[in-house]
């Protein structure tokens, strides 16, 4: 049966990709999180219990586990009290619509977290996982790419017909790739939270340790440069704001905490190039500088060329070419006006019940009645969620807004004190000396970093990204001292 789970598992870590799968029956119409993984997944939970049942293995032991369950626990008294507000129904639904859909949400991100705990307890199991979920990206890259030559070739209807296929959407009107997910943002999500953790860990570690190949996750160096490349490339064609400015930021922190070696062997061979005090030829000092001369005309060219390429595109040159005349009218027109005008109207909700919100899933009950007015007109995003005949059923798209509104300050920081538990346990690994803890660790502070940028936009506690590299994480601090 661990060979079942191994299978099973590896099929979860290859469908990841794909976030908003048609054919789920069970599923309501108006849902859009959707992971294809939740099959196998499903399979393998069983696989998993049965397996405990008959104790050929353990329970994972996790610290992280007692902060996760006071979490549950504190989510549930909050949203009992919640049912004291007595909030009138929303277009059909109910409070006890939301909250049961809100906790079956919660309980499928719980399962990715407990599935990648349990399957990734030494360093062989993580070195599995990682080549897999390597896979999942490489076909997100694959068909990520043909989207792109297709959009930009006149290709879109046979485009689109293939996409909803499997997805219950079909593509956006512009020409941003979504890869295998359900639009170009989440797709920018899954590379700063799912897989540029460990291709940016696996770079470090080869530039810190001088290791040829990188073994800390099985891949040759070639191909953990082709596939990070590649994942870079399909992060701007998504043209994603908040996924850019994730990578940027949580690579900079990254770099900053977990990369000095790095920076400093870097910094090191590059100036190398110019000593005259090293021994060699004035040949070869000609040539080796001559190779970092052209390195840096080809860094300018690509920083220059990738400012030309998002330039172009009306929706990042808004950011600077917005009317700053007041914070309104820049967020609306932006681009950011429903994003900015959802979590206002969420955070009323906190107000009302600062200790414990008005509990999960409730936020939305909120959300219409204390929107900003200046955002009310001029958006046709909030005109068209407001029309009477509406089913739309609102949601504040910011994971902080939303623990705070239905949880409180109680929900929020049991569910940061989560994340530090496994940061801690990442920096932690970052001051030993093997190659796979510094790897570990690196690959800890980038998620990490990923994590806290990108619940800014987003708020859905289904989503496998939020847990999947936490869980395997958790796994591995918990029962090796790497």
């Amino acid at each position: 049966m661990l060979r079942l789970a191994r299978i099973l598992w590896a099929l979860t870590l290859i469908s990841l990709p794909i976030t908003s799968f048609r054919y789920m029956p069970f599923m309501g119409a108006g849902t859009v999180v959707r992971p294809l993984a939740l099959y196998p997944l499903a399979a393998l939970l069983l696989v998993l219990f049965a397996m405990l049942w008959r104790r050929e293995i353990g329970f994972p032991r996790l610290g992280s586990f007692s902060v996760l369950i006071a979490f549950v626990l504190a989510t549930i008294a909050a949203t009992a009290l919640g049912a004291t507000f007595a909030p009138i129904e929303l277009r059909g639904t109910d409070y006890w619509d939301r909250a049961i859909r809100a906790f079956v949400t919660l309980a499928i991100g719980l399962s990715f977290f407990l599935a990648a705990a349990w399957m990734n307890q030494d360093e062989a199991q993580v070195k599995f996982s990682v080549r897999w979920l390597m896979v999942g990206l490489a076909g997100h890259l694959v068909w990520g790419a043909i989207q792109f030559y297709g959009l930009n070739n006149g290709y879109r209807a046979e485009l689109r017909e293939i996409q909803e296929l499997f997805s219950v959407r079909g593509l956006v009107k512009n020409r941003r790739i979504s890869g295998f997910a359900f639009e170009p943002s989440w797709l920018a999500g899954q590379l700063a939270t799912l897989y540029l953790p460990w291709l940016v860990a696996a770079l470090l570690g080869r530039w810190t340790m001088g290791l040829r190949r990188s073994s800390v996750n099985g891949f040759p160096s070639f191909a953990n440069i082709i596939l990070l490349f590649g994942a870079l490339a399909a992060l701007l064609a998504t043209y994603s704001r908040a996924g850019l400015a994730v990578v940027v930021l949580a690579s900079g922190i990254t770099v900053l905490v977990a990369g000095r070696g790095a920076l400093k062997a870097a910094w090191g061979w590059f100036l190398a190039g110019f000593r005259r005090d090293v021994e060699q030829s004035r040949s070869g000092r000609i040539q080796a500088a001559g190779v970092r001369a052209l390195l840096i005309v080809v860094t300018v060219a690509a920083l220059a060329g990738t400012g030309v390429f998002l330039s172009d595109k009306g929706y990042i040159a808004r950011l600077w070419t917005s009317d700053m005349s007041s914070f309104w009218r820049y967020v609306s027109s932006a681009s950011m006006g429903p994003r900015v005008a959802y979590a206002a109207g969420a955070m009323p909700a906190f107000d009302a019940n600062p200790l414990t919100g008005v509990g999960l899933g409730a936020s939305g009950f909120w959300i219409y009645r204390n929107m900003p007015n200046e955002l009310l007109m001029g958006e046709p995003e909030i005109a068209q969620a407001l029309a009477p005949n509406s089913r739309l059923f609102p949601n504040p798209k910011n994971l902080y807004v939303r623990l705070l509104a239905e949880t409180g300050l109680a929900g929020l920081t049991l569910f940061v004190a989560f994340w530090l538990g496994i940061l801690a346990d990442g920096l932690s690994a970052l001051r030993r000396k093997a190659a796979f803890s510094r790897f570990l660790g690196a690959a800890a502070v980038f998620t990490l970093a990923a994590l806290v940028f990108q619940s800014v936009s987003i708020d859905s506690f289904a989503m496998p990204e939020l847990w999947l590299n936490l869980g395997i994480l958790a796994g591995v601090f918990s029962r090796s001292e790497t």
